[in-house]
Order: structure tokens, then sequence, then C-alpha cells
């Protein structure tokens, strides 16, 4: 187009917007002048302009389906495995956490639990985990057990409950935080339960952080035969981390008071 080199737009130039518009192209809507007008310039073959067109579209497709699924997740902060200090949790096998990343375990139908003391990193790695399968493509949500609790008796108070686990089970990720840092009252034991249970009879995936080990899990769903048989489901096909340690949070406190 005649315009392209800087006058103003002509009606093919309005036609191909209105196109790529329509079709719902950003990303060519924002090259195809640029784009074009190199090509123009060392007299390339059409087929290279098309081709940079559209891979110019893929990439940016690719980043809005990034941002999107990052901000449906609900990360409290987005961490990467690239920043987990593996040195300061040698408990923590650097080899098998990043075998997770590729998110081959989604389609193994298998969950991970963190089990450590507050402030050890099972929140940091959990959230680096579910980010990790976001790269790959994945939907991911991460929430508080309380949170999710106190969600669930919402549903199941409206009548909701069944459309609510549907609407979860649109996951192939949840991330659970938090479990055992807040009781559950009896009635969110029990629909906390009925999750996982629906989870894994469904074949999708959890993470969860806890602090307590699994022989205190009692502690949190009152009950133990109702305990045995969520461990039963979700230890089947697991990974757990036991992340061990003081706080990474004390430390670097206890630094800062020792350099003033």
């Amino acid at each position: 187009p005649a315009s392209c080199g800087g006058g103003r737009m002509n009606t093919n130039e309005m036609r191909i917007d209105a196109a790529f518009k329509e079709l719902k192209m950003p990303g060519a809507t924002r090259s195809w002048r640029p784009l074009i007008r190199d090509a123009q310039t060392k007299g390339q073959d059409p087929g290279v302009f098309l081709a940079a067109l559209l891979e110019s579209e893929l990439i940016s497709r690719r980043e809005n389906r990034l941002r999107m699924l990052l901000a449906e997740a609900h990360f409290p902060e987005a961490k990467t495995l690239d920043t987990f200090d593996f040195t300061a949790q040698p408990s923590v096998p650097k080899t098998k956490v990043l075998a997770l990343a590729s998110a081959d375990f989604l389609k193994q139908r298998e969950s991970v639990v963190c089990i450590g003391p507050p402030g050890t990193g099972k929140t940091h790695l959990s959230s680096a985990i579910g980010v990790s399968c976001i790269h790959a493509g994945f939907r991911v949500r991460f929430t508080t057990v309380t949170a999710l609790a106190n969600d669930l008796l919402a549903a199941r108070d409206n009548h909701t409950l069944t459309r609510a686990f549907r609407k979860w089970q649109r996951y192939s990720l949840v991330i659970l935080d938090e479990l055992g840092f807040v009781p559950l009252s009896r009635d969110g034991a029990q629909v906390l339960f009925q999750f996982i249970s629906d989870r894994y009879d469904n074949g999708k995936s959890l993470v969860i952080t806890t602090n307590l080990e699994f022989s205190k899990w009692t502690e949190v769903l009152h009950d133990p035969q109702m305990t045995a048989a969520l461990l039963d489901r979700l230890t089947h096909r697991c990974h757990i981390f036991e992340h061990k340690g003081e706080s990474y949070r004390f430390r670097e406190s206890m630094k800062k008071k020792g350099r003033n």
C-alpha cells in the first residue's frame, strides 16, 4: 500500500485493519505495516512477509494467553524455580523438582505435597511449579485451603456445590496453600475431602503445602477415617517434598539485625 511509507491510510489498508480486527489478530494489526515496509525495502518474496506476519501474530497470542493464565491463577506472587534456593533446602531434590517443570506430571495425574515449617519455601516452590505449568500451556489456580473451604461451604449452602466442583475441574492444576495453618470446621473439612476426592476421581492434579506431617492431618480433618481415605487418594500418585530448617524470613531478619 502506498501509505505504508507514512502517508494517509488508503482504502486497502483500512480493509486490512478491519479484517485483522474481525479475525481477532492484534499482533498482525500492529506488525503488518513495518513488516511490509521491510519486505518492500529488501525486495523480498511476499511469502517471506506473510510468514513473518503470521509468526508475529502467534507470538502476540502466546504472550496474551500467558498473561491471561497468570492473572487467572491468582498467585500471591508469581515465583519461579530459578529463584528458589535449593542450597537452603537440601532435603528438596532439585532434579525431581525441575523435572516437574515440564508439566508431564499433570498428564500422569500426579500430585505434589510440600511439608515443612512456616517460612521454608513451600509456597514459593508450589507457585513456581504452577508458573512452569502455565508456561507449558495449562490452566492453574492458586488458593489457600481456608479460602477454598469457605467458598465451597457457601456453594453448598446455595445448593451449587456440584457446579462449583465443575468450575474447579477446568483447572489442570489446583494449588492448595497452608493446610493446617487455620483450623477447619467439621463442615469445612468435609467439603475439602469432597473436593480432593473429586479431583482424584477426575484425574486432576493438586499441589498442597502444609506445616503438618501426615500423622497430624486428623487435627485438620477431625475424622480419622476420612483422613485415612483422603491420604489414600492423595498419596496414590504423589511427589512428597520435605522442607526443613528455620524460616527464610527469620534468617533474613537476623542478618539485618546483625548488620545494624
